[in-house]
């Protein structure tokens, strides 16, 4: 590791990996996963690949979703290093403000450990009984939930224990996750800029939330892969690291290999030794001790397996004991491969000619009647109730969409053949960067394209026009939810 905190670079030949074996991850990967943003490779504590699908960049915080959870477990981890709890403190213990009238002998049981190693007892992740609790009182809200098992005897993934786990950490040391981690973590590895979502009662979500850069994962990987030591300076204890990446409890059965090696605390137990934080739609730091590295992956996909089984498949065969000779050729090839990868743009004809025919025109939509049809799938949010859209189109240069909500006027532009940046609320309650592409895949039908390029979402808007009329979908590549939202029809007016 540089002394000046910079991230070491080498050759993957200098540090025993063919450029060829990872030249051939990035296109199975491209050819078999929709799709990777970012990936990291680094071996013997230097960086021997990088790369970033355009729009996504270096400098771009990305969500992290549940790899936030591993973060959560270290600031644990540092608060026991600093005697502020041990691991068989009980939760009744820390809060005894928020116990229950009536205390099973389950919650009374409940220790630091079980939270951490999600063997809490519960039978239901509790994640979505805390949002529903009408005073925001979340820890309140946790230890009033049933416990149906004893501690420590059932494994069951549940991001409202991670919670818990940030208001102990805040509660103990009087400062949010994000301002105790500050000093003993993020600023001795040099993350800057990271941020945290937290709860109506300004507690750090813990469990999701985290937002920090690709290198950034990275860093923290290669502390747990250097067991706690970070440039000559113990950030965590040797022994914590152990402990927190060990099996500490089965999480069998269950139908993906890599998600039934056991769990430890706030991390995954791998194949072949290996270990990782995870977060929804493949945002990974890959810890791989017998390999001496780690991989930071962050992407928007459906089946996190399939990513792991390529770094399996692909890159761990390829590390081998010793270094490789130089192979300049291959290098070169693969230093292009990664500084031109790009997300693809939206495919089709620049033009068409029902071009001129809708550009510049507006296209109302019946609120209540659309309130209906989206009731018909689920609890409908009024402020998404599409109100009307208009597009503006500029030849072979691309054009802007506009989408009136209930927030009021969404303009998204697009480019045609390429990404073009922005801002956008759409759907969202707060601002977030896109970029957009759009092209017609029919002489009446439009498609745009969006990345939202610090999450995993890539809405794909869909406007077939007709006599006097438009049908609007929005699709979603990836989400909690159904992919494709009901679609709607317009009227032109």
């Amino acid at each position: 590791m540089a002394s000046d905190n910079k991230l070491q670079t080498s050759t993957p030949e200098a540090q025993g990996i063919p450029s060829g074996a990872i030249l051939a991850f990035l296109q199975a990967a491209e050819e078999s996963i929709d799709a990777l943003h970012s990936f990291m490779l680094l071996r013997h504590g230097a960086v021997v690949a990088q790369g970033w699908w355009t729009p996504y960049g270096p400098d771009l915080r990305h969500v992290l979703f549940s790899l936030s959870k591993s973060f959560t477990s270290t600031a644990v981890g540092l608060a026991v290093a600093e005697g502020r709890l041990t691991v068989d403190d009980t939760l009744l213990s820390i809060f005894p403000e928020f116990a229950p009238e009536e205390i099973s002998d389950n919650l009374a049981g409940m220790k630091v450990r079980h939270l951490l190693s999600m063997s809490t007892g519960h039978a239901e992740d509790t994640t979505g009984r805390l949002f529903g609790a009408q005073d925001g009182k979340w820890v309140k809200a946790f230890m009033a939930l049933p416990v149906e098992y004893e501690p420590g005897t059932h494994f069951l993934y549940n991001t409202g224990a991670t919670y818990v786990l940030s208001a102990i950490v805040q509660k103990l040391t009087g400062m949010t996750l994000m301002d105790y981690l500050t000093p003993r973590l993020f600023e001795p590895l040099g993350i800057k800029d990271a941020w945290w979502e937290v709860s109506p009662e300004g507690v750090a979500m813990g469990g999701f939330g985290l937002n920090v850069k690709t290198e950034d994962i990275a860093r923290f990987g290669q502390l747990y892969l250097q067991k706690g030591v970070w440039n000559g300076q113990r950030i965590l204890p040797e022994a914590w690291v152990a402990e927190a990446t060990s099996r500490q409890v089965s999480n069998e059965p269950n139908t993906n290999i890599d998600w039934r090696q056991g769990y430890g605390y706030q991390f995954w137990r791998c194949q072949h030794n290996a270990y990782r934080g995870d977060g929804a739609f493949g945002q990974y730091c890959i810890v791989m001790p017998d390999q001496d590295a780690v991989i930071a992956i962050t992407s928007g996909v459906g089946n996190m397996q399939a990513v792991l089984d390529l770094i399996w498949g692909r890159l761990l065969p390829a590390m081998g004991p010793a270094a490789l000779p130089d192979d300049p050729e291959a290098q070169a090839q693969l230093a292009r491969r990664l500084a031109g990868l790009e997300l693809l743009p939206q495919v089709g004809a620049a033009t068409s000619p029902w071009a001129d025919r809708v550009s510049g025109r507006t296209y109302a939509f019946d609120v209540a009647e659309q309130n209906a049809v989206v009731n018909r799938h689920g609890p409908s949010d009024e402020a998404q109730l599409i109100h009307a859209i208009e597009v503006v189109l500029h030849g072979h240069e691309g054009g802007t969409l506009t989408i009136r909500d209930g927030r009021g006027d969404n303009t998204i532009a697009f480019a045609h053949g390429a990404w073009r940046r922005g801002e956008t609320q759409l759907g969202v309650d707060e601002p977030h960067r896109y970029a957009a592409s759009g092209a017609w895949i029919d002489e009446d039908t439009l498609v745009v394209k969006l990345c939202l390029y610090e999450t995993p979402f890539r809405p794909t808007l869909t406007l077939q026009f007709g006599q006097g009329g438009v049908r609007y979908q929005h699709r979603m590549n990836v989400g909690f939810g159904p992919g494709a939202s009901p679609a709607l029809v317009g009227k032109l007016l």
